[in-house]
């Protein structure tokens, strides 16, 4: 059993963190902030609400902006792809698997 399956919750998606770690603790708008990172308020408001991903070059720029690393907002995302990911695939069978080289 891997650590996503032990885990037994979906990771909490990177703009729920932003939001509410970052942005409403500094009283910072969804508008303000997005300005400040150079994309619309929409795209923003997609990635805060979960509907796109946040992507290596946003992520690099949210870092920026509050002075955090890119890696963090990155990790958050994988952790997160990797969950569902493994959500996707959990019934599924491979027809073969290949072993390690001795």
């Amino acid at each position: 059993m891997d650590r996503l399956t032990r885990m037994g919750r979906r990771p909490t998606p990177p703009g729920t963190i932003l939001t509410e770690m970052y942005l409403k603790p500094r009283e910072v708008s969804l508008t303000a902030f997005a300005g400040a990172i150079g994309i619309s308020r929409k795209h923003m408001s997609q990635i805060v609400n979960g509907h796109v991903r946040l992507e290596p070059e946003i992520a690099a720029r949210i870092g920026k902006v509050l002075g955090t690393s890119a890696e963090l907002w990155i990790n958050l995302q994988a952790r997160l792809d990797a969950y569902e990911a493994h959500q996707s695939v959990k019934d599924w069978t491979p027809t073969v698997t290949f072993r390690p080289a001795a």
